[in-house]
């Protein structure tokens, strides 16, 4: 059992944390305190899941554990997307958290599988397939009122690639 500071990905998602912790304390309006405490709680969930993982003994239960980190930068992204689209937040800081977020889900991925335990092989190959590239949709028949919900702006290079 390794020293869960020696990770890497830790070492990523608590740079994350940190960097969101920076982020949510500039957001002082009352009604966005929610909203500012579910982001920094989903942030900080990350690294401490994966080391709390990291000090059981055997390898399912550490995959359980960044499984969990897994899903808590599904929920950080979501709450940026959120904090972006209401003005919370500015969108070159949203463009820098949500890079730093899919880096860190990429490496959780990378060392899920690389455990090589069932869930892990699992959780890699349903991330793998989510990754792939899907068919267009259908356009909507004609006459039919379409609503955007979010709209699709462009992002810097490095937030492209990571996502491409």
């Amino acid at each position: 059992m390794t020293d869960f500071k020696k990770l890497r990905v830790w070492q990523k998602a608590h740079a994350l944390s940190l960097s969101v912790d920076r982020t949510s304390k500039r957001i002082r309006a009352s009604q966005y305190a929610s909203v500012r405490n579910q982001i920094f709680r989903a942030a900080v969930s990350i690294p401490a899941n994966i080391a709390e993982g990291r000090r059981h003994a055997s390898e399912k239960e550490f995959g359980r554990f960044l499984g969990i980190a897994i899903s808590s930068t599904s929920e950080l992204e979501y709450h940026l997307i959120f904090a972006r689209d209401t003005k919370i937040i500015p969108e070159s800081e949203f463009v820098s958290l949500l890079s730093q977020t899919i880096i860190v889900r990429k490496m959780l991925y990378a060392l899920l599988k690389r455990l090589g335990t069932p869930a892990g092989e699992s959780i890699a190959r349903n991330f793998r397939d989510q990754q792939s590239p899907q068919p267009p949709a259908a356009p909507p028949p004609a006459g039919s009122l379409q609503l955007q919900l979010f709209p699709r702006r462009p992002l810097p290079d490095l937030a492209a690639q990571l996502l491409g």
